[in-house]
């Protein structure tokens, strides 16, 4: 049988082929129009300067950001953003007062390098999953605010004016305006008509051909030298489409340290939108192909690519949609569909270039108009209808007027800043308290007496349990105040959970501090759980000395164990404290035994009940021994813990007066935890075969002792229900 992939590998590259081809037909008119938007600006004479720059792009773009990159079917190309953003910029300089043509282009360049060393770092320190974080609505209103000045922009190369304002209709030209609208028409009908050729080609096909028809009445069209409505000659200028290769090293040199100051925001802004542009671009490939792409390792390839066309004398780049879903849907597969469509644009260069020069400047105007309209988020209008969205519309629209009314970098400031806006307000409508409670509706692990846990039922409320959550920081502040506010009004002791806090800053520490203050007062405390294992959050408290020795704030590894210290002083407020020489019990002191006194079997029971006695620390009985020894604690603690992948977790914790191991008395079986003595320890260990010889004798004993133990585990049971019942209600 023949090798599948033998088979596979010719449709790969079939397919690599024409995706490669056909992403081509899209991404040269675009690369094309972009840069001719942006050089236009220069003047007349520099619209060929500005096809070059938009050729080279495509070329290095298309081959260097698809060999490095991490998105193998993404086509990179000079885009709308870049486009705009550089448009911008030429503006602002050209009302400078020093700067002539030559120097914005080497600008222009250096913006160009900048960005793709940014991009280049973003990729090496893992910034491609970060710049995916950026708020939609900020993201949105950038790119309509792009889609808003390119469409601006073009609207006079539509009317064919140059350097005249479109306030005078006078000078629109009516041969420009007609070839532009035929060339928007095509755009739009075209998809109807064929999806084998893009539309853009068959846009320009349209828009050509309309001019030359129209040249047939007038003939001074048919003149390529000094026709403002074509991009003009190109192979008659030295290197041709390829004239800004030998250039550009020479302006990039004969810029200073001044100019690299001044264009680290606008290189900023350009590489974050081309970043964001290019990572869109590869999720929605995602989707549709059901693959995963590398963020980082694309965003290298993308750094790379605009860094070296920016030093051959080419405009900047990002992944393409319109291109990359034209190579998916023509059968491109891997990486060589992009490096292709660098190839071809390069053929098509060295074939074409004579005729490029027949290109008119109205139709490419036409495409991007398009575009620009299409970039524009029409769905975000929606968003003014309903008030819990207005916030999100304003945010767009804010981005969009200030792109507008200033430019595209004062709109990105505009955009970090609403950035934050939408953080602080998605912090504030969600409450950081993830969990709230009383002792008296929740109890540690220490099992107690019944007269203890009588009295924290009905004084438990002074003690409040509050799990944390989120970032703690001046915007959701006050909320905690707020939430806490009635809890804070009886409350003595206030355990803060902090194991779900991500970060915090002075004002909630100024916060704790106030707490701790109150609480003192009162002769309680402020207690800390499960700090945060980030090395900065536990400094930012020793330093505010929030769990110092000089604050009454304390700090515990679990919340049972601050849960369990704020119960014991409770307790010792509300019943003299146990002095710690303290006596071991005696059988009859437990409740279990009290019952057999007045029936005269006593005796029976103290035969079975074999004391012991363990030193702090010592291990009582670990977990998976069998046994079936009922254990009465006479004096001392009992730390029960369960082990779990090589460390412990704390069950609970049994004190004078309890006993533990019934569920072992019971069904003879292996214990299911370790029992290790928290201080000395004595105790009583009755074993079940002696209580089943001496139910023999004396039946009663094993009535009374099974309905004790029955009665102890309904009320624990009992006790259990409760508490799952507060957990899950708060």
């Amino acid at each position: 049988m023949p090798d599948p992939t033998e088979a596979a590998a010719p449709r790969s590259l079939a397919g690599d082929l024409w995706g490669g081809f056909a992403a081509m037909l899209v991404a040269l008119p675009s690369a094309i129009a972009y840069g001719v938007a942006v050089y236009a600006l220069l003047g007349p004479a520099y619209i060929a300067h500005g096809v070059g720059t938009g050729i080279v792009g495509a070329i290095v773009l298309g081959f260097v950001a698809s060999a490095f990159g991490g998105a193998p079917r993404l086509i990179s190309s000079p885009c709308a953003p870049a486009g705009a953003v550089l448009a911008s910029l030429a503006t602002g300089l050209l009302n400078g007062d020093s700067a002539t043509p030559e120097r914005i282009i080497a600008l222009l360049a250096l913006v160009a390098v900048l960005s793709g060393v940014l991009q280049l770092g973003y990729g090496l320190l893992g910034g491609g999953r970060l710049i995916k974080y950026i708020p939609y609505p900020v993201v949105s209103g950038y790119l309509s605010g792009v889609g808003v000045l390119i469409f601006l922009s073009q609207v006079p190369k539509f009317l064919g004016l140059v350097g005249e304002k479109i306030t005078a209709p006078a000078l629109w030209s009516g041969p420009a305006i007609v070839v532009g609208l035929v060339t928007i028409g095509g755009v739009l009908v075209a998809p109807r008509l064929t999806r084998a050729i893009p539309a853009t080609i068959i846009g320009i096909a349209a828009g050509v051909l309309a001019y030359f028809a129209i040249a047939l009445a007038r003939p001074e069209l048919l003149q390529v030298t000094g026709n403002p409505l074509i991009i003009g000659p190109l192979v008659d200028q030295a290197g041709g489409v390829f004239a800004g290769v030998a250039s550009t090293g020479p302006a990039l040199a004969s810029l200073h340290w001044a100019d690299l100051r001044s264009l680290a925001i606008p290189a900023l802004t350009l590489s974050v939108l081309l970043s964001i542009d290019t990572l869109k671009t590869c999720v929605v490939v995602d989707s549709l192909t059901r693959t995963r792409h590398n963020s980082d390792r694309t965003l290298i390839g993308q750094g790379a690519g605009n860094l070296i066309s920016a030093f051959l004398g080419g405009m900047p780049g990002a992944g393409m949609m319109g291109a990359t879903l034209v190579n998916v849907e023509s059968g491109g597969r891997s990486k060589w569909s992009g490096m292709l469509e660098g190839m071809f644009v390069l053929l098509a260069a060295l074939v074409l270039a004579r005729w490029l020069a027949w290109l008119p400047v109205a139709s490419l105007a036409g495409i991007l108009i398009v575009v620009s309209v299409r970039m524009f988020d029409w769905g975000s209008l929606k968003l003014v209808r309903q008030k819990s969205t207005a916030l999100d519309f304003a945010v767009i629209a804010t981005v969009i007027v200030v792109a507008v009314s200033v430019n595209l970098i004062a709109a990105a400031g505009a955009g970090v800043a609403l950035a934050m806006l939408l953080f602080i307000r998605e912090q504030i409508r969600g409450s950081v308290i993830h969990r709230q409670n009383t002792a008296n509706h929740i109890s540690s692990t220490q099992h107690r007496l019944p007269e203890d846990q009588n009295l924290l039922q009905m004084h438990g409320q002074v003690i409040t349990i509050c799990e944390l959550e989120g970032s703690l920081f001046f915007g959701t502040t006050d909320q905690l105040r707020t939430e806490l506010a009635p809890a804070m009004q009886n409350c003595r002791w206030l355990i803060l959970d902090l194991r779900r806090v991500q970060t915090m800053d002075y004002t909630a520490a100024h916060l704790f501090a106030e707490f701790e203050t109150t609480l003192a007062g009162r002769g309680g405390a402020l207690l800390f759980s499960r700090l945060p294992a980030n090395r900065n959050m536990r400094e930012y408290f020793a330093k505010m000395q929030l769990t110092g020795h000089k604050a009454n704030g304390r700090k515990f590894e679990t919340q049972d164990e601050a849960l369990q210290w704020a119960e014991d002083r409770l307790l010792d407020e509300l019943r003299p404290a146990v002095a710690e020489d303290e006596t071991p019990l005696a059988l009859t002191d437990f409740e279990l035994c009290r019952e057999f006194v007045a029936d005269q079997t006593l005796s029976s029971i103290e035969a079975c009940a074999k004391p012991r006695s363990y030193d702090a620390g010592a291990v009582i009985f670990n977990a998976g021994e069998v046994s079936d020894e009922l254990l009465l604690i006479r004096r001392g603690i009992v730390r029960i813990v369960m082990p779990i992948g090589g460390t412990h977790h704390n069950l609970a914790s049994f004190g004078r007066g309890s006993f533990m191991g019934e569920v072992a008395f019971l069904d003879h079986g292996a214990r299911s935890a370790t029992a290790i003595a928290t201080t000395a320890v004595d105790l009583f260990a009755i074993s079940r075969h002696s209580i089943d010889e001496a139910s023999r004798a004396h039946p009663v004993i094993g009535v009374k002792i099974f309905a004790r133990l029955a009665r102890t585990l309904a009320l624990s049971l009992r006790r259990t229900d409760a508490e799952l019942r507060a957990y899950y209600d708060t």
